[in-house]
């Protein structure tokens, strides 16, 4: 059995920066790794993926703002988010993609003066 629980989340103000962290819980092929957000009332939407050999993919809402990174002795996986707005307020999701895909329970991120 494999599981992923994020941490990091929390409020911050606008401009701010905040680190989220995916933990891997469970051996599997990882193919590759990614984070999604959902807002209030709105459906979940991609933010960024990092394949196995580290091509990264982001979200044109994120680019230049949000960094993917990953560390493969860990399998854990990262999101440093900068210069935060208040339309990035949702819960964040990580991702892992292999043999199956898999979700953790995300962790609440909140921009707001």
């Amino acid at each position: 059995q494999v599981w992923l629980v994020e941490s990091g989340g929390g409020l911050v103000q606008p401009g701010g920066s905040l680190r989220l962290s995916c933990e891997v819980t469970g051996s599997i092929y990882i193919a590759a790794m990614g984070w999604y957000r959902q807002a209030s009332g709105q459906a979940r939407e991609w933010v960024a993926t990092i394949t196995n050999n580290d091509y990264k993919t982001y979200a044109d809402s994120v680019k230049g703002r949000f960094t993917i990174s990953r560390d493969h002795a860990t399998s854990t996986l990262y999101l440093h988010m900068n210069n935060l707005k208040p339309e990035d307020t949702g819960i964040y999701f990580c991702q892992l993609t292999g043999p199956s895909t898999v979700w953790g329970p995300g962790t609440q991120v909140t921009v707001s003066a």
